[in-house]
């Protein structure tokens, strides 16, 4: 791969912007803003310093000078115990689901050209936890079982929402109308299944509705870590006609673009990464919604943003995690209620800045 130089600054929403522009040797060229790269390696470095921090906190805390030379084969038998059979898997689950949100929120919001088109607001992670409350209310499931369900009750929730919203094709508005009705009533089926349960399922309901890290273990880190290398290059492969979708079908379709097919597929991987982000540590509020715009707003770039939005929900997550550990006293909080709380102050911000817009 060879560099052709470094084009003008383009001028993109008021700013002038620097474009890099590479070349294959089979004649692909490929387009990359400097900013946006920039921006994801900032996150990345963000959100694996934040992972080393974490796994220096608990009730054996560790330095990061120590938790790097574990992590290097040379800390000592305890060390390596704590680091790696206790700590590293939960933190590997957390910078693999806030990643799945990420993505999956941000393919949301592109689909439907809409900022509040998050799978929180549309149903799917209520959906999701329909599935989960099912075995273990119904079934009183093991924890696999649960992830099964949890899993299945997603897909079939995604796939509820496009074919009511299917009218000669996905409407953006549409989607979000169906989403926040199908939310409403996977929410009622879950506070009925909860009010059916004996006190032991209703505890062990709640507990896994709340959203949270606490006991994950390399059972979950592997097939999240498979789900990611399956669909992140497919969904990285169809980001072009992505961004042709929000400006909406006609052009799209005199561009080239498939557009029911790239909006199928899309849909069909944010389904996918999300429900199985909701499997693995439950229905972890707002990163998914947050995320997507918080990526934009430091990139300054049109467009869905995946790899930001990637970066930018496993940053997140580890940071919430730290922060329910830690800046609460001895009172540990699941993660989902750090981020539920401050999704929740984000999304009113959002709705506010919204309507002055005139956009709602």
């Amino acid at each position: 791969m060879k560099t052709t130089g470094t084009r003008p600054p383009v001028k993109t929403s008021g700013t002038p912007r620097a474009v890099r522009v590479l070349r294959t040797p089979g004649g692909l060229s490929v387009r990359l803003d400097l900013r946006t790269c920039t921006v994801v390696a900032l996150l990345v470095v963000a959100a694996l310093a934040a992972s080393v921090v974490l796994i220096g906190t608990g009730d054996f805390p560790m330095s990061a000078a120590d938790v790097l030379r574990t992590l290097a084969g040379e800390g000592n038998p305890g060390q390596e115990f704590i680091v790696r059979e206790l700590r590293l898997p939960r933190v590997l689950v957390g910078l693999l689901v806030g990643a799945c949100l990420g993505l999956g929120g941000a393919l949301f919001q592109s689909i439907s050209r809409n900022p509040l088109g998050s799978p929180d607001v549309l149903g799917l992670s209520q959906g999701a936890t329909a599935g989960a409350l099912i075995v273990i209310v119904l079934f009183s499931g093991s924890a696999a079982a649960v992830t099964l369900g949890a899993l299945a009750g997603g897909l079939t929730t995604g796939l509820a929402i496009y074919l009511l919203a299917w009218k000669r094709g996905v409407h953006g508005y549409r989607l979000v109308l169906v989403g926040i009705g199908v939310n409403a009533v996977a929410t009622a089926v879950n506070g009925y299944l909860i009010t059916k349960a004996d006190f032991v399922d209703a505890a062990r309901a709640v507990v896994w509705l709340t959203g949270s890290l606490n006991g994950r273990d390399w059972t979950q880190v592997g097939p999240l870590f498979a789900l990611c290398v399956v669909l992140l290059p497919l969904v990285l492969g169809c980001a072009r006609g992505l961004r042709m979708l929000e400006m909406g079908d006609d052009i799209s379709y005199a561009l080239g673009v498939h557009v029911e097919r790239v909006r199928l597929l899309m849909l069909g991987s944010a389904v996918l990464l999300v429900a199985a982000a909701t499997a693995a540590a439950g229905p972890v509020s707002f990163v998914a919604l947050t995320a997507p715009q918080l990526a934009r707003r430091l990139t300054r770039s049109p467009g869905p943003n995946l790899m930001p939005s990637l970066c930018m929900g496993a940053a997140l997550l580890v940071t919430a995690d730290w922060a329910a550990q830690r800046a609460f006293g001895a009172d540990q909080l699941p993660v989902g209620v750090v981020t539920g709380v401050l999704g929740g102050v984000y999304l009113l911000w959002l709705l506010v800045t919204e309507r002055r817009a005139g956009r709602i």
